[in-house]
């Protein structure tokens, strides 16, 4: 194991232990969804992925948890490579500013791409650190890359920043409206683009939810695209 590993799964236990015996829930989801796309770009090469999730949070604001999604982009950007799954690790603090509507939300997230690869392939394990800030229906967070960014050389210091607004109405029924930008940092300088969606849901009593976004960016090449969930709650 690296040593950034072990150092995520240090932080990780010894948060476990500090809150150890106090007030805390358990919460999760399963998700299969038409396409994986992570930041405007697809993960899975325009076909369906299977979704899981599972988040330990304390009352005092903090949680700690892991997501996990299949996905296809580095084994078909080399056929040597047999990763097939993301597995997310992550914790953070959330709180609220004294009695207001404001919130903020700072932690990591650690991206572990397991599976075999050929000799000098790069690794795309990543590590990022984020800010968010949010107030009633509106929410923004803000991502720092400490690591190589999913591989790309010299890419440690790369920032996103995403926007987005929630609105209810009816009874479950909700719809979002999102985007965000990238700066990718790298041997050839910055790049950077932007992304956006604009989704409706539909969530049951039963924990079963429903969801149709439509997606795009400006990149050249990757078209827009919708996308279909269908997810269960616990």
């Amino acid at each position: 194991m690296s040593s950034r590993k072990i150092a995520v799964a240090t932080l990780l236990s010894a948060a476990l232990l500090v809150s150890g015996n106090a007030a805390a829930e358990v919460s999760g989801s399963v998700t299969v969804v038409s396409d994986y796309l992570f930041r405007g770009i697809t993960q899975t090469n325009e076909e369906p992925a299977l979704q899981a999730g599972v988040t330990w949070s304390h009352e005092s604001g903090f949680y700690v948890g892991g997501w996990g999604s299949s996905i296809s982009w580095l084994s078909d950007a080399d056929p040597d490579v047999s990763s097939q799954v993301e597995l997310d690790g992550f914790f953070g603090y959330a709180g609220s500013f004294g009695e207001s509507d404001f919130g903020y939300d700072v932690g990591a997230n650690y991206y572990w791409y397991p599976g075999d690869y050929p000799a000098g392939f790069t690794d795309a394990d990543t590590l990022e650190l984020y800010f968010g800030v949010s107030y009633k229906f509106l929410s923004a967070k803000y991502w720092y890359s400490v690591t190589d960014l999913f591989g790309i050389p010299d890419s440690d210091g790369s920032t996103n920043l995403d926007v987005s607004g929630k609105f209810e109405f009816g009874e479950g029924w909700s719809t979002t409206a999102a985007v965000g930008k990238q700066w990718i940092k790298g041997v050839g300088g910055t790049a950077n683009y932007a992304f956006w969606k604009v989704g409706v849901d539909k969530s049951f009593d039963s924990g079963f939810g429903v969801g149709v976004s439509y997606n795009d960016n400006d990149l050249i090449g990757p078209d827009e695209t919708f996308v279909l969930s269908l997810s269960k709650s616990f």
